[in-house]
């Protein structure tokens, strides 16, 4: 074999490697694994963290404008109260007001608030990651979710709960449907016993965009044997170019960004230049970021790249998203 001597120059001093010896190193080939040898088990059978008894319930208070107007017009306090006037605005003016999810948000018990604003016709589409559809799915099938990572992790059981990834999967391989819809049509037409929870089966009854963005690799169905990653991507591309028609329309309206540090800020940032790449007019649009820590992806790429009127709320979402609603709640009634 020919021997091929290299040099690289590494913190000032020349060092010398020989190539055929990295060669043999790298000689073994690494092919994908089987994921048909996973082992998976019913989800009946595991225990989870969250369930619909811990959800949060939609309700109305008489004069909670005054609480608003007694919150500091400075800061934060004035942000918020900015950010309710702004999404009754856009309300009035039928315009669109986009809730982006992370999975977090169905986790703290927040379905019911999000169902909530869209049977008022105030959330008119949702976009959440891979995971969001996941905890969603699972709250409609058996009303819990969130299993003990912790726990599972150590004897490779986390996330093989089969149910989960065979009715995804399922809904991923229905011909020219976004996965959104599709799994919101499958819920229904499975009549699962907790439906009514479900922000997805809520989207498809009331003909409202719920979409979903999957990362391939970051969820738990990803490592089943029997999801398709050719199905997965291509009804989730579908769903992409739902949100980028929904985005087309955001001149006026409102983009919240809701609990997602990476995933829905950056979907959200090429949905907005598709938009504008056509020739679309969106310029003047409000965008918010809630969540318990301020991060690099939802500062930059939804409050201040895309627009400027961007606001930054910072508090646990299952204070501050049933706040939001309470109120936009009053806001409008104020506005009749």
């Amino acid at each position: 074999m020919l021997e091929i001597m290299k040099s690289s120059q590494h913190r000032g001093c020349n060092i010398e490697y020989r190539e055929d010896y990295v060669l043999k190193k790298q000689k073994k080939e690494i092919k994908p694994i089987d994921l048909k040898k996973v082992k998976t088990y019913s989800i009946k059978k595991r225990k989870n963290l969250v369930n619909i008894g811990q959800f949060g319930k939609p309700t109305e208070f008489k004069n909670f404008d005054k609480f608003i107007d007694s919150l500091p017009k400075v800061l934060a306090a004035d942000g918020l109260r900015n950010v309710i006037d702004n999404i009754v605005k856009a309300h009035n003016k039928n315009r669109q007001v986009v809730l982006a999810l992370g999975a977090h948000v169905i986790k703290c018990g927040l379905s019911p608030i999000v169902i909530d604003l869209m049977k008022r016709g105030i959330v008119t589409a949702v976009a959440m990651n891979g995971s969001g559809a996941i905890h969603d799915y699972e709250i409609s099938l058996i009303g819990e979710t969130s299993e003990d990572v912790s726990h599972s992790l150590k004897d490779g059981t986390f996330g093989m709960a089969k149910e989960t990834a065979e009715a995804i999967q399922v809904a991923a391989s229905v011909p020219g449907r976004g996965l959104g819809r599709a799994l919101g049509d499958k819920i229904i037409k499975d009549k699962n016993k907790y439906k009514q929870h479900s922000i997805l089966a809520e989207g498809a009854r009331l003909n409202i965009p719920v979409t979903v963005h999957v990362a391939i690799g970051t969820d738990i169905i990803h490592m089943h044997p029997c999801v398709s990653g050719s199905d997965m991507g291509e009804s989730s591309h579908i769903d992409f170019k739902i949100l980028c028609s929904v985005v087309s329309e955001l001149e006026g309206g409102i983009w919240l960004n809701v609990g997602s540090a990476v995933i829905m800020p950056e979907v959200f940032l090429k949905a907005i230049t598709v938009a504008r790449n056509i020739g679309r007019k969106v310029q003047n649009f409000t965008t918010v970021n809630m969540d318990m820590i301020q991060h690099y992806r939802p500062q930059t790429n939804v409050v201040k790249r895309p627009t400027t009127h961007g606001y930054s709320i910072t508090g646990h979402h299952e204070i501050m998203l049933p706040l939001l609603r309470m109120g936009v709640l009053s806001g409008l009634k104020r506005k009749k």
